[in-house]
């Protein structure tokens, strides 16, 4: 749903799948998309991390799933993303991810959309890679500050949803979510002021000690805590 989501799971999934290709593209690449856009079409397979920048008027062939890990903030864009794959004669599955109280979605699409859908049952057998990302939080300021932001930015996203009696940001459950994006502790947000989260439980080092990879972000950093004492 948002720019901040795509660069942080683009550079998760470019770590932990390492036989495929990832791409990433949002809104605010300007000049690059094109660039991207032109190689992933180029490309025999891969996996292609975006906003709804790619929702419609672009065609790549052979797209086999679209995989919806946000629900799209109207309702027509459900059926455009849908329609990157299964063209021209080509078939091809669309995926969208609902929580337990976002399911009258389901029938809201059928209505409003007369796009019928079918429940997936959940995969068994999956890999855990959630402690893997944490580990390149703690790693990698980079990283660390990418999940911060991706989150904010997805809870900032879900409470202007344009349905929202469905996705009702007070029903949320933001431990599980943070959980979710692996973060190392909560961030400071308007929307979380006054809440507890028992069930979440942030990891005990000083995060501030946590540096980047890069050696000149990092010098850089160093100089701004500098002066900032």
């Amino acid at each position: 749903s948002t720019c901040a989501c795509v660069e942080y799971y683009g550079k998760a999934l470019e770590s932990l799948i390492k036989q495929v290709k990832i791409m990433s593209i949002h809104g605010k690449m300007k000049h690059k998309r094109n660039k991207i856009f032109t190689e992933f079409r180029k490309l025999p397979g891969g996996i292609l991390i975006c906003t709804d920048v790619m929702a419609r008027g672009i065609d790549i062939p052979e797209v086999h799933w679209v995989l919806q890990y946000d629900p799209p903030s109207s309702a027509s864009a459900f059926v455009h993303r849908c329609g990157r794959t299964a063209r021209i004669g080509n078939v091809g599955s669309a995926l969208v991810f609902l929580l337990p109280m976002e399911e009258s979605y389901i029938n809201f699409l059928s209505i409003n959309q007369k796009c019928p859908m079918q429940e997936m049952k959940p995969q068994t057998n999956v890999l855990d890679l959630l402690p893997k990302l944490k580990s390149m939080a703690l790693a990698d300021r980079a990283v660390f500050e990418k999940g911060m932001k991706a989150f904010v930015s997805y809870v900032q996203a879900y409470a202007k949803h344009e349905c929202n009696l469905i996705f009702r940001i007070k029903d949320l459950d933001f431990a599980s979510l943070a959980k979710g994006f692996a973060l190392l502790k909560m961030p400071k947000m308007p929307e979380l002021r006054g809440k507890c989260f028992p069930d979440f439980t942030p990891v005990t080092v000083n995060t501030d000690s946590i540096s980047f990879k890069d050696k000149n972000r990092e010098k850089q950093r160093q100089k701004q805590l500098e002066q900032q004492r």
